[in-house]
């Protein structure tokens, strides 16, 4: 035996004795736990920043993350409302991304101004005025949200207003395109008391059928009651006000209930939604009674645009959308035109109509009647404005999984469309990628135009041979492509902001297998690279991992990859180890597209503390992202062979690390969250080819989900056969392998109830099957309290060491002791 693996033998040997000395009820109410060190210690790694580049791009924006809270943030008041949950002090959602801290870099000189005297609290909504002199952004505390803001000619900060912000349905805020002034979002009933459960009406919960179909998929945290009604209410109403860089202010409208407002072009006029009752108990707000007007600055209605009912029964499909007018925009290159689309169908996608969709427009003053703007074959899926020339229209159909873009002239886009791109949206190897955005004349973000043609476009640039990022230029007078530059191996280097009008000068992320990201310069005019920032190592325990990505066959003819990491130190010559894979299935229409390679082997190897990585520490090889493509071509739904095509994956998986050496097939375990927790649970009972599986935040039974789950559109009464099948819970007599399921006491995730785990750990041990559940109290659908996370931590490490490292005591050497400590 070499010295390795009697490594790895000894110490699962020795974490066996360990665990066996634990009663096992002590050891399920510990509290909480941490894992070894060097496991730990990656849950407080820091990462590269976020950047936002100013206008003028002269100055980095440099906004650093923590990625935890303590437990004692995330207990903070909280309230889940209309398909939400936000902090009833704050009037911030808890989706809403923070930062700790702030730093402006310089780009041609690489110069640092650090901002230290922050008030106390975390950063949010960070923005660059358009004149590039100001950086703004909400700072929150416990008591409250404001608007900062940092003048970066003068290095001053300040606050910009003390009035109290509301981001629980709308931006906070909202710069005029101009960077005279903000629209600030203030909570008009900060100062009041909220209504009282005391004092709130008892009386029946009634909800009534119309007859109408009304499909709705399984949300959470909505309206339950007249009470919640009232908070709702109470929460989210605000006020728009003007205030101005000298600090005048300027009242717009009443105190309403807004969904979303948007500046106009020229600041002259803004897009509102504001919701109205009759709230639903079904769905989320988005779908409440919604009214749509143009504003004038001062709150005055000058155009309504429409009244939105409750939208409780559109049709069922995931391309389905409301009857009426929906997507209102202003267009970026124009500068007062409102955009929406309309159904020409119902709303019903399956509706055999030439168009399903028409586009329209209103342009100030908002005097004559709307104008048709184009017509749509599919449904409308976004535009893109570059200039009055040039805009790029988009359509997408659910059916196929197809998108597809034209090239259009704003002035007639019904006439002369060039189509721009044709695939299905799975399809990596034909996807030409984003197009670079800037600042227009009206200091609106548009599409990038030079010389009234050219475009560019940044993208990954996936192929056979892994993702190869690119730079290219695209001509809109020749529909034609050129690539300016494209990253080269042994990097992974990717373009972030290009720093002129022709391409040859642009700001990436390099990254190689053995060096960190950083933020690079690239010259093309002069063939340089100039280093931005130097970020060391972030975990250097971890150095000398190896990665490959890895090639392999499923016996259907799929090709399939998968990323395999190996621990410091390893040698083939030492045989099998222990495999943890770690992966998540995906639906595809397309066998081809399907056996695509979406990964690079370049690209750093990042050992986060969220997926399978951090127990390399162990000893343990990792299999990352093992493909487990569900196909259904033509006119078969993916689904109909869920089981056999999950289980062929996995078998190939399986089989590919066991040819190479790394594996032996006695001691590989399968993990994964969310939907990757139902396969575990899947392949768990219809496989044998795993030892354990860890399923975190998961859902089970498909019951429970009759209108719709992850790519399924049938409802359970269309297709009862195939929800059976697929839910685990129908077959857990089956699982005979211990399973450890962890899951947030409040995720609000569509489908994965924590009743899921529940239900699913009852079904276990009322079978008497070997499995443990982990309820994570104030955890949603991902874990975001450091404790939380160190506690997911030392439970998989715990159920690895015990279930999957393969060691019985009496095989341990009498000098294994001293073999282990000398290597």
């Amino acid at each position: 035996m070499t010295a390795f693996r009697t490594g790895w033998r000894i110490f699962a040997a020795l974490s066996v004795l360990v665990l066996g000395t634990v009663n096992a009820s002590e050891q399920a109410n510990a509290g909480y736990q941490t894992p070894s060190s060097a496991i730990a210690a990656l849950v407080d790694v820091k990462y590269l920043p976020t950047t936002l580049l100013s206008n003028d791009k002269d100055w980095l924006a440099m906004l650093e993350r923590s990625n935890v809270v303590t437990l004692s943030e995330l207990s903070q008041p909280e309230l889940a409302l209309a398909g939400i949950k936000f902090n009833p002090h704050t009037l911030m959602r808890n989706t809403t991304r923070f930062y700790t801290k702030l730093e402006f870099k310089h780009v041609q000189t690489g110069s640092v101004v650090t901002i230290g005297d922050l008030p106390e609290g975390k950063i949010s909504s960070p923005a660059w005025s358009s004149n590039s002199r100001y950086f703004s952004f909400v700072l929150s505390n416990k008591t409250t949200s404001t608007l900062w803001m940092y003048d970066i000619r003068g290095r001053k900060l300040s606050q910009f207003s003390p009035l109290p912000l509301n981001g629980v349905l709308a931006a906070p805020y909202q710069w005029l395109p101009d960077s005279s002034s903000v629209i600030l979002n203030i909570a008009v009933n900060k100062d009041k008391l909220p209504p009282s459960q005391a004092s709130a009406e008892l009386k029946p919960i009634v909800q009534v059928t119309t007859g109408e179909k009304a499909p709705a998929r399984t949300y959470q945290n909505l309206l339950s009651s007249p009470f919640d009604e009232q908070l709702f209410t109470f929460y989210s109403q605000s006020r728009l006000e003007k205030v101005h860089l000298d600090g005048t202010t300027q009242a717009i409208g009443p105190e309403l209930m807004i969904k979303d407002y948007q500046v106009s072009p020229d600041a002259t006029n803004l897009l509102i939604g504001m919701l109205e009752a009759p709230f639903s108990y079904q769905v989320p707000y988005p779908r409440f009674p919604t009214v749509w007007q143009i504003w004038g600055m001062r709150g005055h209605p000058l155009y309504e645009l429409a009244r939105q009912p409750l939208a409780e029964n559109i049709p069922q499909g995931f391309d389905s959308v409301i009857s009426g007018p929906r997507d209102f925009q202003w267009r970026s290159d124009k500068g007062a035109t409102v955009l929406w689309a309309e159904a020409q169908d119902g709303g019903d996608m399956k509706a055999e109509v030439e168009h399903h969709d028409y586009l329209y427009t209103i342009s100030a003053p908002f005097r004559r009647g709307s104008e048709l703007f184009a017509k749509l074959e599919r449904r409308f899926s976004g535009i893109e404005w570059a200039d009055d020339n040039v805009a790029v229209l988009s359509e997408w159909r659910f059916k196929d999984r197809s998108v597809r873009s034209f090239v259009v002239s704003p002035r007639n886009a019904d006439e002369n469309r060039v189509l721009f791109s044709e695939r299905s949206y799975n399809d990596a190897y034909q996807d030409p990628g984003n197009f670079v955005y800037a600042h227009n004349d009206l200091g609106v973000k548009s599409v990038k135009i030079v010389g009234g043609r050219y475009l560019y476009l940044t993208g990954v640039g996936a192929s056979p041979q892994g993702n190869i990022p690119f730079l290219a230029r695209y001509d809109a007078k020749t529909n034609s492509s050129t690539k300016l530059w494209q990253s080269e191996a042994p990097y992974y280097e990717r373009v972030t902001d290009m720093l002129d009008d022709d391409g040859t000068q642009f700001i990436t992320v390099r990254e190689s297998q053995l060096e960190q990201p950083n933020l690079f310069i690239r010259n093309m005019a002069d063939s340089s690279l100039t280093q931005l920032t130097r970020y060391e190592h972030p975990y250097p325990e971890f150095k000398g991992i190896s990665k490959e990505v890895i090639k392999y066959q499923r016996k259907d003819g799929v090709e399939l990859t998968g990323t395999l990491y190996l621990p410091a130190g390893y040698k083939p010559e030492q045989g099998p180890l222990p495999v943890l894979m770690w992966a998540y299935p995906l639906e595809f229409k397309d066998k081809a597209v399907a056996s695509q390679v979406r990964e690079s082997p370049y690209k750093f190897s990042y050992i986060g503390y969220w997926g399978p990585m951090p127990y390399l520490a162990k000893g343990i090889a990792v299999f990352d992202d093992p493909k487990m493509p569900i196909v259904g071509e033509g006119d078969k739904e993916p689904n109909d062979t869920f089981r056999s095509q999950l289980v062929a994956s996995a078998e190939a998986a399986v089989n590919a690390l066991v040819e190479r050496g790394v594996a032996d097939k006695a001691h590989i375990a399968i993990a994964g969250h969310s939907y990757g927790a139902f396969m575990v649970a899947n392949l768990l009972a219809h496989s044998d080819l795993f030892k354990t599986g860890i399923a975190r935040s998961g859902a089970y039974n498909r019951t429970l989900t009759p209108f719709g789950f992850q790519g399924e559109e049938r409802d359970f009464w269309q297709a009862q056969d195939v929800y059976g099948t697929m839910s685990p819970f129908f077959h857990a007599e089956k699982i005979n392998e211990p399973m450890l399921m962890i899951h947030g006491k409040e995720d609000p995730n569509s489908g994965t109830f924590p009743m899921q785990s529940e239900r699913m750990f009852a079904a276990l041990k009322g079978l008497g099957k070997e499995a443990r559940l982990v309820m994570l109290p104030e955890e949603g659908h991902g874990y975001k309290a450091r404790e939380s996370i160190l506690h997911v931590l030392w439970e998989q490490e715990q159920w690895l060491e015990k279930y999957l490292l393969p060691v019985k005591v009496e095989e341990v050497p009498t000098n294994a002791v001293m073999e282990f400590t000398g290597n």
